[in-house]
């Protein structure tokens, strides 16, 4: 790191493949942004990958929790974010990673196409993918009905009947959601009641078209070309299948450590990151912040402002690191 990163200085381009950055960023999510934004504000040549701007909450039908906001989508939000990542030069990358390595005290991560990039530190803010409901005709079905994005395709089900499976937030606020296109909602649910904020439950109680449909679990979804049904592992008002058209399936994320269990990142018993209070992980120059982390003793709050907070978090650490490899200029 000959000198601080100057975004707005052409002889220093970002491009040039052969080229060591002082960090690379893996996600662009909430926390991968952040971070993002941080760095280039500590003025350190980085690079961020990340296949989803805006990665799960993109999918959030409406946020109404981020301060600053009384409400709005997670596109929008996502967009917002992406804006402010890009006014100081820096372009997300969309390819996918594949691999991860150590080199000497560098990193080495590889994309898809085979492109390697070496950096100083890296920042893991890979957060959490959909869960699936692991039942026969899911994966035959998927964009044939069964969706893990009720944002993008409820309207899909305009007058028609849909299931939404799940009882936390996402699941409640995308039967509320789907309630507003579709002729009739089953929400199932493998409980007896939501995990969902009481906010949430309140406004679905209202909802006319919406049927709540509890301790019943998926078994299967069948139909031709497209899904025409859903089967319970018990019977619903006498009948174990349910007539429908869409599947929105709501159950939980898991985590995306892959690329952290490659380089020998500790995790913890449900694969999350476990970090130090400043976000560094037991790998010295890896650092990792948002959902896919897990702080011994912290508060789990997988919360957009929360991710973002732990990305500004992990880029100020690694900036620390940084300079205790060559000691930074300061800026003026």
């Amino acid at each position: 790191m000959d000198k601080p990163y100057d975004p707005f200085d052409k002889t220093q381009g970002r491009t040039e493949r052969s080229r060591t950055y002082d960090t690379i960023i893996i996600g662009a999510g909430a926390a991968g942004m952040t971070a993002s934004i941080y760095c280039s504000r500590y003025k350190l040549n980085h690079l961020i990958f990340g296949e989803v701007v805006g990665g799960q909450f993109v999918d959030a039908v409406v946020i109404e929790n981020y301060p600053g906001f009384t409400s709005i989508s997670g596109l929008d939000l996502a967009q917002a974010f992406k804006k402010q990542v890009e006014s100081y030069g820096v372009k997300i990358r969309p390819e996918k990673l594949i691999k991860a390595s150590r080199k000497g005290v560098h990193f080495v991560v590889t994309t898809g196409k085979g492109e390697p990039f070496e950096a100083h530190a890296l920042i893991i803010a890979t957060g959490r993918r959909h869960r699936r409901l692991d039942v026969p005709g899911e994966a035959k079905f998927l964009g044939r009905g069964v969706s893990y994005c009720a944002t993008c395709d409820a309207p899909l089900f305009r007058g028609k009947s849909v299931a939404v499976v799940g009882g936390g937030d996402t699941a409640i606020a995308a039967a509320i959601h789907a309630a507003a296109f579709a002729k009739k909602v089953y929400l199932i649910h493998r409980r007896g009641e939501y995990r969902a904020e009481p906010l949430w439950i309140e406004r679905l109680k209202t909802l006319k078209n919406v049927e709540e449909v509890l301790t019943r679990q998926v078994r299967e979804i069948r139909g031709k070309r497209s899904v025409e049904e859903v089967v319970l592992d018990q019977p619903f008002k006498g009948k174990k299948a349910l007539k429908v058209q869409g599947v929105l399936v709501e159950i939980g994320f898991d985590p995306v450590s892959e690329l952290a269990d490659q380089l020998g990142v500790e995790l913890d018993e449900r694969r999350c990151i476990q970090i130090n209070p400043d976000h560094s992980t037991n790998i010295p120059g890896v650092f990792a912040a948002g959902d896919i982390t897990h702080l011994p003793g912290g508060v789990s709050l997988n919360q957009i402002v929360n991710s973002t907070g732990e990305g500004a978090g992990a880029a100020a650490s690694a900036y620390q690191y940084l300079c205790q490899l060559k000691p930074c200029q300061q800026e003026k």
